[in-house]
């Protein structure tokens, strides 16, 4: 067994709270969200406690984070392993966005190998109200493959990663939303608009009537930034995609929210 899982605990099995001996003076938060920031936020804030927060790079002007920081990848699981103790990491909290798949699944499987805890930061997902008209799917495949049955003219919200599935779709026009540029391919008939949320209940059905939207497709990220759509799409009646999140490696401990996360590390509210 490593130092850190000595000196702070291992997971316990069925992904319950690890155990623990002493708190963490190292803490590597991997992030890229609201909650990710919160939390460095609230670690930096401890006298002696080291937080490292890692950004993957992909968004150009991310938001300021207290705290150390890193950008880049770490070169898969054995990577991320070899960076944990290089760096005496005590513990690790998987902030990243619900749909990281690979990170988390490299986290889950450094904190294996080194015996490092590993806490998943995941925002509650959303839950449709009676009168949502939703359509679950399992990928992005998947809500291509739904759309022609329920709409023309489609608001895209998945992000600027993954419009390939939608791009043989033609007869459909898309408004894509996202942060970032997305890069080819895409659906021949597109229009980009760049924006960042949060977003509100108001701008969003100007939106939706605007461009004449019939169909919305989101992943289930949770959370409110970007929930308003959703609310939005309820009032016009329309169909609504959701892409489900990815299943969450087995065993890992989760936290739904920063404070949460926190209790999980053993530390105390401040």
């Amino acid at each position: 067994m490593t130092r850190s899982a000595r000196a702070y605990g291992a997971v316990r099995p069925g992904g319950r709270a690890p155990y623990a001996r002493a708190m963490p003076t190292h803490v590597l938060v991997l992030g890229g969200t609201t909650e990710a920031r919160e939390l460095a936020a609230l670690l930096a804030a401890r006298p002696g406690l080291r937080v490292t927060t890692s950004l993957a790079g992909r968004v150009s002007r991310p938001g300021p984070q207290a705290g150390e920081v890193r950008t880049g990848g770490f070169g898969g699981a054995q990577g991320l392993a070899a960076w944990l103790r290089e760096h005496r990491v005590d513990a690790v909290v998987d902030a990243t966005h619900p749909f990281a798949e690979a990170i988390t699944r490299n986290a889950a499987e450094a904190a294996a190998e080194t015996g490092v805890p590993v806490v998943v930061l995941r925002r509650p997902g959303w839950r449709p109200g009676p009168a949502d008209r939703w359509h679950p799917a399992g990928s992005l495949d998947e809500a291509a493959r739904l759309l022609p049955g329920l709409g023309s003219r489609v608001f895209l919200t998945t992000g600027r990663l993954g419009l390939a599935a939608f791009a043989p779709l033609t007869g459909l026009h898309f408004l894509v939303r996202s942060v970032e540029p997305p890069e080819p391919p895409m659906p021949p008939d597109t229009r980009i608009l760049l924006a960042r949320g949060p977003f509100t209940v108001p701008g969003e059905t100007e939106l939706l009537r605007a461009h004449r939207i019939d169909v919305l497709v989101t992943k289930d990220s949770g959370g409110e930034a970007t929930a308003a759509k959703l609310t939005a799409a309820r009032e016009l009646g329309l169909p609504v995609v959701v892409v489900r999140r990815p299943p969450l490696p087995d065993g890992v401990t989760t936290a739904p929210d920063a404070p949460a996360a926190l209790e999980r590390l053993r530390l105390p509210p401040a």
